[in-house]
């Protein structure tokens, strides 16, 4: 397909899965009849589904799980978690019946302000628009006050504007940066709407102004965006315990464990290629509760990574000491989340996501996202440093081979059984497969060859 196809968007539902269908498939009919498997029954809930995002033609499942005993601070939740990957949701849970008896996780909200910024170019002398600025700053507040009106009765609103000289990285380039408090919504919107305030606001009070040579009366607006990077909406949770708790079943004696644990974590504090898989792992538990909750996942990766990054050396996300027979396991992340707007008040799992949590604040949330990220991690590393992390993996991995070949369900305990004590690799899954139906058997590399 070469041409282009206009006005694609003004299409009807119907219209636009027929021209993709008939341009992009072998067998059309065969494509919208999956497509449309996977619309909702119900009429009304699927229009809900279908206004989420443009062009929409069907929905997109993801298994929705639960990861029981999570404590945390002394209370019990059972965490939602909407994920593709085999063995996240087990070792969350195994991780979380772990720590159940060892006093559970701890956590704790140590920040919750964001941050937006005006990026503009002004080609006058500093000191003159650092002057007009300091002398009008309060007209910001001023100006964006019916915007804020809301936030700041529910607590939040805006908690401080600075003017700030980036002109040694490009010339001219200056920031308003503003700081903002909001609550227990993600303030995407609030925040935006503040800053295209602020940005009308500059304009203003720089065209107006006579401390200002005439001929610099003017800035250039180039963005007005708030940041993802949220250092200052932060959130710890750790786990602590004795060394000799450490009872793992794997003949391996707790002191030996734990200084495994503790070189492993080291490592991917030291050498980036592993940091950025102990952080991936991180994120499994991460992103699997903010999906759940409907918050941007995105948005909470992209200030991970950042944050791992802080030192200007990719640096693994979570920490372990052991000191006086004590273990401790801790992670500090940036997480900006919401639990009113946006999905959480649309999509139905969404919803009932968060009342598994007991109808969280953004503060709990955060608490509760941190944790699983930690939990995650703390079983990655136990499998990593004992029996290995494949184990879990090829487990889930033969049922997605099994599920491929459409096996029934003797063919499947059958051939569970016989990879119990095997490696499992999938020519030889395929192999066995065919010799329990009577099937001729030809490899994988034979069949793409021939």
């Amino acid at each position: 397909m070469s041409e282009q196809i206009k006005g694609f968007s003004k299409l009807s539902k119907e219209a636009k899965i027929e021209w993709l269908a008939h341009k992009h498939f072998e067998d059309p009919e065969a494509a919208i009849g999956l497509l449309k498997t996977y619309w909702h029954s119900e009429a009304k809930r699927q229009k809900l589904h279908d206004e989420f995002i443009e062009n929409t033609v069907t929905n997109y499942y993801l298994p929705f799980g639960v990861a029981p005993n999570f404590k945390i601070n002394g209370k019990v939740f059972t965490l939602p978690m909407a994920i593709e990957e085999s063995s996240v949701v087990a070792a969350a849970s195994k991780a979380a019946s772990f720590w159940f008896d060892r006093g559970g996780f701890k956590a704790e909200v140590i920040s919750t302000r964001k941050v937006g910024h005006v990026h503009f170019i002004y080609q006058g002398a500093f000191p003159q628009l650092e002057q007009v600025f300091e002398k009008n700053k309060e007209r910001f507040y001023t100006d964006a006050s019916g915007i804020t009106a809301n936030m700041r009765a529910r607590g939040g609103g805006i908690q401080e504007i600075e003017l700030i000289d980036k002109t040694a990285a490009e010339p001219g380039y200056y920031q308003l940066e503003a700081h903002f408090e909001t609550c227990d919504s993600m303030g995407a919107n609030f925040i935006n709407s503040c800053l295209e305030r602020f940005a009308e606001t500059l304009k203003e009070i720089v065209r107006t102004s006579e401390e200002i040579d005439p001929a610099f009366r003017e800035v250039e607006v180039i963005m007005r965006i708030l940041s993802n990077y949220t250092p200052e909406c932060l959130v710890r949770a750790e786990v602590e315990c004795s060394v000799e708790e450490l009872v793992e079943g794997s003949g391996m004696a707790p002191e030996d464990f734990a200084a495994r644990f503790q070189r492993a974590v080291r490592i991917a504090e030291i050498e980036p290629y592993r940091a950025t898989t102990h952080n991936k792992g991180i994120f499994n538990g991460v992103d699997a509760v903010v999906i759940a909750t409907g918050n941007d996942f995105r948005a909470v990766e992209a200030a991970g990574h950042t944050y791992a990054s802080r030192s200007g050396r990719y640096s693994s996300l979570t920490h372990c000491s052991v000191e006086d027979g004590r273990f401790r396991f801790w992670i500090e992340l940036p997480l900006a989340l919401g639990t009113v707007g946006g999905l959480t008040a649309l999509h139905p799992m969404v919803k009932l996501a968060h009342e598994m949590l007991g109808h969280p604040t953004a503060e709990d949330l955060m608490k509760i996202v941190a944790v699983s990220g930690l939990a995650q991690n703390f079983g990655a590393l136990r499998a990593l440093v004992t029996t290995g992390i494949q184990k879990g993996h090829m487990k889930m991995h033969l049922f997605n081979i099994l599920n491929q070949l459409e096996a029934t369900e003797e063919e499947r305990k059958e051939i569970v059984a016989f990879f119990a004590d095997k490696v499992v690799v999938h020519n030889e899954v395929v192999r066995k497969f065919c010799a329990l139906r009577g099937l001729p058997y030809a490899p994988e590399s034979t069949k793409r060859n021939s």
